[in-house]
Order: C-alpha cells, then sequence, then structure tokens
C-alpha cells in the first residue's frame, strides 16, 4: 500500500510539481518523452497510467492514440489533471491495490513513479495482474546510479530515503523517496512474472558519461 506519508508530500507539492510539470522545456521530461514512447507499443484496446500525477504523460499517451485509464493517489494532482483533460478516464486508487480485474490492459506505463512509493515490488505485481498474457510493461525511473550519486552513503544496494529540494528556473520542487538499487527493480519484474525485453539508459544532458533514467520495456509471460 502507499503510505500516507507519501500521499500527503504529493498533495503538499501539488502546485509546485503543476508548475513545474507543466512550464514547457522546464525539466528533462520535454527533452527525453519522445525518445521514451519510442519504447512504448503501439495503441491497443487499452493502456493503464500507474501514477499519473498531472497528466502530462496521459495527455502525450491520448496525443498517439492510446485508450488510457490513469491512476493517482493524489486528489489534488488528479484534479489538475481532469481539469487539463477533461474528457481523461481519472480514478483515483493506490498503485499497489488498483481497483480493475485481472487481465484488463494490453499495456500498462508507469513514469517515474515507482521511486516515490515504499514498496515498488507489490506496484510491479499489481501490474502483472492487470495485465493481459503477452501484455507489457513501460517503466520510467531516475537511475539508481543519478540517485546515488545525490544520496552517496557508500552502500549502493541499500534502500534509502531520500528528500531532495530543488529550484530550478524560478520553480521549486521537493522530492520524496527511495533511491534503490536496479537490482531491486529487475528483481520485482522477475518475481512478478514479466520478462525484461528492452532496457535502455539514456545519458545525462548534463554529464553525458552518467545515465539519467533507466528505461524498461518488459512482458507479461
Amino acid at each position: 500500500m502507499t503510505d500516507t506519508g507519501t500521499v500527503n508530500h504529493w498533495d503538499e507539492q501539488a502546485a509546485n510539481w503543476i508548475a513545474w510539470a507543466r512550464e514547457p522545456g522546464h525539466d528533462a521530461y520535454w527533452h527525453y518523452r519522445d525518445a521514451f514512447f519510442e519504447l512504448v507499443p503501439a495503441p491497443g484496446e487499452s493502456t493503464l497510467d500507474m501514477g499519473c500525477g498531472e497528466g502530462r504523460v496521459v495527455r502525450d499517451l491520448a496525443a498517439r492514440g492510446h485508450r488510457v485509464t490513469a491512476v493517482d493517489a493524489s486528489a489534488d494532482l488528479l484534479a489538475a489533471a481532469r481539469e487539463a483533460d477533461p474528457d481523461g478516464d481519472y480514478r483515483r486508487a493506490d498503485a499497489a491495490d488498483l481497483p480493475f480485474a485481472d487481465d484488463e490492459f494490453d499495456l500498462v506505463v508507469s513514469y517515474n513513479m515507482l521511486m516515490d512509493v515504499p514498496d515498488a515490488a507489490a506496484v510491479v505485481r499489481e501490474a502483472a495482474r492487470v495485465l493481459r498474457p503477452g501484455g507489457r510493461l513501460c517503466l520510467s525511473l531516475v537511475h539508481p546510479i543519478a540517485d546515488a550519486e545525490r544520496c552517496m552513503d557508500g552502500d549502493y544496494l541499500r534502500t534509502v530515503r531520500f528528500h531532495t529540494e530543488v529550484e530550478q528556473g524560478g520553480l521549486r520542487m521537493v522530492f520524496d523517496g527511495w533511491r534503490r538499487p536496479l537490482s531491486a527493480y529487475t528483481r520485482a519484474l522477475e518475481d512478478a512474472g514479466l520478462v525484461i525485453e528492452a532496457l535502455r539508459e539514456p545519458s545525462d544532458i548534463e554529464t553525458p558519461e552518467f545515465p539519467l533514467f533507466l528505461w524498461m520495456r518488459a512482458r507479461h509471460a
């Protein structure tokens, strides 16, 4: 289950995040999104966006022809998503306890959300449960190496809670979540019966010798 502190954090940061995410060209999403969507399969019957936030990934998926259902635990962010996309299907839900039947979606997308939840493995299991056989899960994560640089404590393999305040271009945002090693995510996929079929490590614009994101596409057996 998503802990109360995580939900409260995103409700408290909702106004900051909406301004941050919707300022054109402001953050890395604007530079990397086209390359990420190249990893996403063509639209099928139904797509789920887990942890949709203010909805920018949903809107971009819909613009590419996907029929999207979106969930998030933050009421404030969902309200903003609905305001920007009145025809969208947005539902308040815990990503570790989805209100959907088994095998309901042929694609699940989770963009930079798994770092925010205390039990990433539980969220991955739920994604696998609602995926049809042969369906795909597409993940974007801040790369564990990039997180390790921010939370350096000499123990990459240990899960660590982080709290980072960032000011950029006159906007302020507080990020709060968990830094985990890469193996924590690959093991979660393995245990959920998902097979990784593509993995990308796009480099950081400012320090191209290091990756900024970790993207994976996994198939439900």
